[in-house]
């Protein structure tokens, strides 16, 4: 009897295969890649033990691990599913959806509302004033606001240039821009594990790769040591910015 093999199957497989690699990703970006292989191999033995040597005893005992397994899985990387679950409904073509039914619209930000940041920015890099500026777009950054101190002022060059004064408390954390305003400063990110990140890019990056991959914001960092502007976005650094490379950037909200 031959194995029927039809279009099905192949959208199975292929879906399947699709899963992997993005869990791949994500576990390879959050360093648990280790375990992500241990997960696998452990799927692999029980799918022998139970599809081909019909082991009944020891398949009872991993269907039970398999049960309370799943459990501990998402309690334990949550963190990636939810980044899984954002990702998949920060698509283009999803979010449009959603902000049809929801009626929100996207706020974009104009020449005006971006000035005074790539201002502040420039002056920052040439004085070498380490600072690091998340811009909020469609998802909510209230979490991160509650780890700082909440100011809700315009956005004003001198006043970002100011918090991000090295005399300053609050020059140390995260500065959080949400509907054309300064809504918190000395916020604390969520740090990137991601091996991938080269090793000269310090802890204002990694903090800006984290709350890039886990939301949609623009992070916009000035290095310390170098006075480089960099941004993080979705995932992806764009380093060492001109002012019209930055100003453009920051007008791209997907």
């Amino acid at each position: 009897m031959f194995f029927e093999f039809g279009i099905k199957d192949f959208i199975d497989i292929l879906l399947v295969a699709f899963l992997l690699y993005y869990t791949y990703k994500l576990m390879k970006a959050s360093g648990s890649i280790k375990v992500f292989t241990g997960i696998l191999m452990f799927i692999l033995i029980w799918l022998v033990v139970t599809q081909i040597l019909e082991m009944k005893l020891l398949g009872s005992i991993f269907d039970t691990l398999m049960n309370v397994g799943a459990i501990a899985l998402i309690v334990l990387f949550q963190e990636e599913i939810r980044r899984f679950l954002f990702t998949l409904g920060s698509h283009q073509r999803f979010s449009a959806l959603a902000r049809f039914f929801s009626g929100a619209k996207k706020d974009t930000l104009k020449h005006d509302d971006i000035m005074p940041m790539v201002m502040a920015c420039l002056n920052m890099g040439k004085q070498r004033v380490g600072a690091l500026i998340v811009i909020e777009h469609t998802a909510s950054l209230d979490e991160v606001v509650r780890t700082g101190e909440e100011i809700d002022a315009a956005l004003n060059q001198r006043l970002i240039e100011n918090i991000f004064f090295k005399n300053s408390p609050l020059h140390d954390g995260a500065m959080i821009i949400s509907k054309k305003r300064i809504k918190a400063a000395g916020c604390i990110l969520p740090v990137s594990h991601d091996l991938e990140i080269p090793k000269d890019l310090g802890l204002r990056h990694r903090a800006a790769m984290g709350i890039s991959q886990q939301s949609d914001a623009h992070a916009i960092i000035v290095s310390e040591e170098t006075g480089a502007i960099s941004v993080a976005y979705k995932g992806q650094f764009y380093l060492r910015l001109n002012a019209e490379e930055l100003e453009s950037l920051l007008t791209k909200v997907n």
